[in-house]
């Protein structure tokens, strides 16, 4: 399970021109599902993300996390995360979950978070998104549950 995990002093996402999903400070959280990905893998990165030490304290240092400062997450599935550009000029997406299985890692990540006390909101899976935010930094970290990187 990957996840491009930014800090926003707000962020939306739309489908077909109406917002489905709305938050202000928080983290936007754009997540792709692997084939090989478990429910174990959810919950682990759902807690790894919510305890990110990547807001700021009084003294201005990264030292204070989602949880700290009462934030909230929009969570946006995007399998592209799971591109593999290495050879050509065409993304290959093998390495993506279907998305019966993407679709249920996906809510259940959701879910994960939203256990810790955290306000979410979603997009639409499978839906064409667009998605606006306010990074606020910007502060911009790359995880991934297999530890790829």
């Amino acid at each position: 399970m990957r996840a491009c995990v930014q800090r926003v002093s707000r962020a939306s996402v739309a489908v077909e021109g109406q917002v489905c999903g709305q938050i202000g400070r928080g983290l936007l959280v754009l997540l792709g599902v692997a084939a090989d990905d478990t429910p174990e893998d959810a919950r682990q990165l759902a807690e790894k993300i919510a305890a990110l030490r990547i807001f700021p304290d009084d003294a201005d240092q990264m030292n204070r996390s989602l949880i700290d400062i009462a934030g909230a997450m929009l969570v946006v599935s995007q399998f592209t995360l799971l591109g593999d550009c290495r050879r050509g000029r065409r993304p290959s997406f093998i390495a993506a979950a279907p998305p019966e299985l993407a679709e249920a890692l996906y809510e259940q990540f959701v879910r994960d978070v939203a256990r810790q006390g955290i306000a979410t909101a979603t997009g639409k899976f499978r839906a064409d998104m667009q998605v606006e935010l306010v990074n606020d930094g910007p502060v911009t970290v790359l995880l991934d549950s297999r530890k790829a990187f």
